[in-house]
């Protein structure tokens, strides 16, 4: 286990008890199974994604992303998960983000599951594509997909994913992060930016925009921008509007193929 770089003061009265939680951890974390990086007990819960433990570090649940707009839900459902808990965090490094909060996966002890995999089968959260390892983006991914082949949670609401058919729908979630699912009528490349056209009108319709960069990482995973004519797909993140609905795609999870032509 790596040292607790921050709360140390707490440790000596707690040590046993984190020692043993991370034992705990390391057999927990299958889904997410990142380096320990210490734990505590939830004191609070902040909102939807972030909680305060005991010792003040305030955590911020990685891997997911808040669902919809009800934001009450959402953190009731973590205040009951881990409030009064003890938890285990994992993560790549513990430092903390520019906000001051330390970004984990969090595994409650007597759990099989993080916190994240919880939030996502109980459809309260949306599986973000910054994750860069693909066992626990899988895992995550699949909790996402029970919860909604349930329709539990946002899913209970046929809208919860945007259909590119209603641009409208989508322009009313603009600076929230979004699914979106359509068929893609055309690839265009203008610049140095590839632009899945879902409609005819630039200025109205949804489209999703690819810089240069990204290609070869979609290249490397069998996702050439030209493959994904005609094709139905699903897109997720933050709606912005230029002309018509936009959302620019940053990494290779952003973009899920949902079928044939």
């Amino acid at each position: 286990m790596r040292p607790i770089s921050r709360g140390s003061a707490s440790l000596p009265a707690c040590a046993a008890s984190l020692l043993a939680l991370a034992c705990l951890g390391r057999a927990e974390a299958a889904d997410c199974a990142f380096e320990p990086q210490g734990g505590g007990r939830v004191a609070t819960v902040v909102d939807a994604r972030s909680f305060r433990l005991e010792d003040g570090r305030e955590i911020r649940l990685a891997g997911i992303e808040r669902a919809g707009t009800d934001r009450t839900s959402a953190t009731a459902a973590l205040s009951a998960i881990v409030t009064g808990r003890d938890v285990i965090l994992h993560g790549e490094d513990d430092s903390p983000d520019r906000y001051g909060r330390q970004p984990a996966f969090v595994f409650a002890a007597g759990s099989e599951h993080s916190v994240q995999s919880e939030l996502l089968r109980r459809g309260e959260a949306l599986v973000s594509p910054d994750i860069a390892d693909k066992n626990c983006a899988a895992a995550l991914a699949t909790a996402e997909d029970a919860a909604r082949d349930s329709k539990l949670g946002i899913w209970a609401d046929a809208a919860a994913i945007k259909n590119t058919e209603s641009p409208g729908d989508i322009l009313a979630a603009i600076g929230q992060f979004t699914v979106v699912e359509g068929r893609v009528l055309s690839v265009r490349q203008a610049g140095t930016i590839t632009y899945l056209n879902f409609g005819r009108n630039w200025t109205r319709d949804f489209a999703a925009t690819i810089p240069r960069r990204i290609i070869p990482a979609l290249e490397s995973a069998g996702l050439g921008p030209k493959s994904f004519e005609n094709r139905r797909i699903r897109v997720r993140g933050v709606v912005t509007s230029r002309g018509g609905p936009r959302i620019e795609v940053f990494r290779v999870g952003q973009i899920e193929v949902l079928g044939g032509k």
